[in-house]
């Protein structure tokens, strides 16, 4: 790989996407035959979410897909990583579908290969459907077994038309954050449960992975989407804080890649947690299933955490960037501190360091030299303004997928096989329990009438795909 003067050069059958998620902008909520999911429910419920707001209405991708495409063509995507809404098209998690909400995919994807860009589908981010929830959710094993059931008719329905199928996007997400620390939906609170839920959602990969090899055979691409930790101890030349960042490494990434590529759970993340629970919940024959191997891994990466023992006598400290809460996302670690990250920061509260992404993609081709890997998503948000002449001039969204790309090209040049790169957002969405306070697109959404207003960000990118070399950043704004 070489570099311009503009800027890096990526290799011409580099994959360039763009992501959403199902819940985050079709809006629609309660239109043709969808059933209400966690996530309805959670955001109904008074402080869950930032202004009490929800995704009823989104980005109203629902009925604006057709202009939603046409601005990925112009955009010039490669390709779109988009999730079906479980209960729009199953809308109780078992039992009938939903003939309107099978045609409403069926429809985007016919749209999206017309246009001449590449569905890759997500099973699953996050919307559980609420009677599945009411059942047990995902610390029951029987939500894995439903999981399986509705894979298989996505897969059969869609088979002919989508190649690239993603089981489930953060699985970490929806064990820790939905039944530990309980920000994000169902709001939970129970360290034993979110193991359960760690497992039934490996579990449910397995399911999912398996329907997709039976299905499709060897014309499949099997994927899974994790968000990995890049946990370091803050003084490396201590055990103890190499300890905590080993501690903090099981729960957040062995405790998925694991279980799907090498058909064990870490005996270290067993005795973390031993004294919350047996693990009694994985029977026999489960890893068998879990152990799918994957064609293709998906990574997100947004930054990293620094991490240390609580010495004691300290009140511990939780910067670990997933929200506050007096319950825990970390089963077992309650001696594991979180430090905060020196700037800069982006409108998450979140550090920026590009170095994380390409320490993550240089371990994990180390670790499986043969994996092919996939950054899904990566972005920020920051406070975007509106000029009086209806630009967006957000340089520092620009410079940030700037150094996140040039980490990439870093980690390819030292034999990390990356495939492609999906910016994180497409578009302003709903950002889950901050509500619509949040910007990561690179299209701005103005939530009073749902116009589409390009970013500097989207012209940059434009640029980008168009010529597969990075341009300047300070080139943006005289892109459009």
């Amino acid at each position: 790989m070489t570099t311009t003067p503009s800027g890096r050069r990526f290799p011409s059958d580099f994959l360039w996407g763009a992501a959403t998620a199902s819940y985050q902008i079709e809006g629609a909520a309660d239109e043709d035959g969808r059933g209400p999911s966690i996530w309805d429910t959670f955001a109904a419920t008074p402080g869950k979410t930032l202004d009490g707001h929800s995704g009823a209405v989104a980005a109203d991708h629902y009925h604006r897909t057709a202009q939603d495409i046409a601005l990925m063509k112009d955009l010039g995507l490669d390709a779109y990583r988009f999730s079906l809404a479980w209960p729009r098209i199953q809308p109780t998690g078992s039992g009938a579908f939903n003939p309107k909400g099978l045609d409403f995919y069926s429809r985007l994807i016919d749209d999206l290969l017309e246009a001449g860009i590449d569905p890759v589908v997500t099973m699953y981010h996050w919307d559980l459907p609420q009677p599945l929830e009411d059942a047990g959710g995902w610390p029951a094993r029987d939500t894995a077994l439903r999981f399986g059931d509705y894979a298989r008719t996505i897969v059969e329905t869609y088979a002919d038309r989508v190649k690239v199928w993603t089981t489930l996007n953060e699985p970490w997400c929806s064990s820790y954050l939905g039944y530990g620390s309980g920000v994000h939906a169902p709001g939970r609170t129970s360290e034993v449960d979110a193991l359960a839920a760690v497992h039934h959602l490996n579990l449910a990969h397995g399911l999912g992975g398996r329907a997709v090899r039976e299905v499709l055979g060897e014309a499949s691409t099997l994927s899974l989407t994790l968000n990995l930790h890049v946990a370091r101890p803050d003084d490396p030349t201590s055990a103890e804080d190499r300890d905590a960042a080993r501690q903090i490494d099981a729960l957040a990434n062995r405790a998925f890649l694991n279980p799907v590529l090498d058909g064990y759970y870490p005996e270290d993340l067993l005795k973390d947690t031993a004294h919350l629970t047996d693990w009694s919940f994985v029977l026999d024959g489960d890893l068998e299933t879990t152990h799918t191997g994957l064609d293709v891994l998906g990574v997100n990466f947004y930054s990293t955490q620094r991490v240390r023992r609580v010495p004691e006598g300290v009140e511990k400290s939780m910067n670990d960037g997933h929200g506050t809460s007096v319950a825990t996302a970390w089963p077992g670690a309650d001696t594991v501190e979180f430090l905060p990250q020196p700037g800069p920061y982006t409108a998450m509260g979140w550090n920026i360091d590009p170095t994380g992404m390409t320490e993550l993609l240089v371990g994990l081709s180390t670790t499986y030299p043969d994996l092919p890997l996939m950054i899904t998503e990566n972005g920020a948000a920051f406070e975007d303004v509106v000029t009086p002449e209806g630009r967006v001039h957000d340089g520092e969204r620009v410079s940030y997928i700037y150094r996140h790309l040039d980490a990439v090209g870093e980690a390819m040049d030292a034999g990390a096989d990356v495939r492609g790169y999906f910016v994180w957002s497409l578009m302003d969405n709903f950002e889950w329990a901050y509500g619509y306070h949040r910007r990561f697109g690179i299209v701005r959404i103005d939530y009073d009438t749902l116009e589409r207003i390009w970013k500097d960000s989207a012209y940059w990118y434009r640029e980008l795909l168009r010529t597969d070399a990075l341009p300047p950043v300070e080139s943006a704004p005289d892109l459009a």
